[in-house]
């Protein structure tokens, strides 16, 4: 009896066993026009036995590149794609690169701070005090996003004019919306609960009425 523990490592274990014995057999045979024949072959079996694979784009190219992997790279025949190599695999990825910014409020982001710089720029007018209205409400609901319990305005008009240096300032702080408007709302637990429980449906029935299918009162 044949243990999975005494058997070749299965390099593909989704294929399983079988087509990596084809795949060994392909490797073998010494003709070529057969030998791409029983590849191609080898591919319409791994397509059947993968049919999730046909939602990925150009699903018959990853098909190919898992027959030459199964084969460590040893099959040689004509396949429609370029044949991949081992280094393909094994070489690491580049490194991103994090950007080394700093952000002086964290619960604002960056794009915030962005926009505040790109506001100070604008000429004074209309124009920049209705930018200046606009970043400041991002800013107060960005701050209840990290703090839902309440800001002061006069805490979003000073960070405001300390982020942009001085030079992008609120004509109205009274244009900045409530609190309550900006906060994100909460599940009410009450009606939380009562869709937990199928809220909405009949009423237990205690002897009294409630659901019309029950045609008996229970006695104690």
């Amino acid at each position: 009896m044949e243990y999975n523990t005494s058997l070749p490592h299965l390099i593909i274990p989704e294929y399983g066993r079988n087509i990596q014995k084809m795949i060994d057999f392909a490797i073998e045979v010494k003709d070529r026009d057969e030998r791409n024949k029983v590849a191609m072959s080898i591919i319409d079996v791994m397509g059947q036995l993968n049919p999730h694979l046909r939602d990925i784009t150009d699903f018959k190219h990853k098909l190919w590149d898992h027959l030459f992997i199964i084969s460590k790279f040893k099959l040689d025949v004509d396949s429609p794609y370029p044949m991949p190599t081992a280094a393909t695999f094994t070489t690491k990825p580049e490194r991103i690169k994090i950007p080394g910014q700093k952000i002086k409020y964290k619960h604002y982001g960056k794009i915030t701070e962005e926009l505040i710089k790109k506001a100070a720029e604008y000429p004074e007018g209309e124009e920049k005090f209705y930018l200046a209205e606009l970043i400041g409400n991002l800013m107060k609901r960005n701050y209840l996003s990290w703090n839902r319990d309440t800001v002061s305005d006069s805490v979003i008009i000073d960070q405001m004019e300390e982020l942009s240096n001085a030079e992008l300032e609120m004509k109205d702080p009274s244009t900045l919306k409530s609190t309550n408007s900006l906060a994100p709302q909460r599940p009410n637990p009450v009606n939380t609960k009562r869709k937990q429980q199928g809220g909405g449906g009949y009423r237990q029935n205690n002897g009294g009425g409630g659901n019309p299918h029950n045609k008996f009162k229970r006695k104690y």
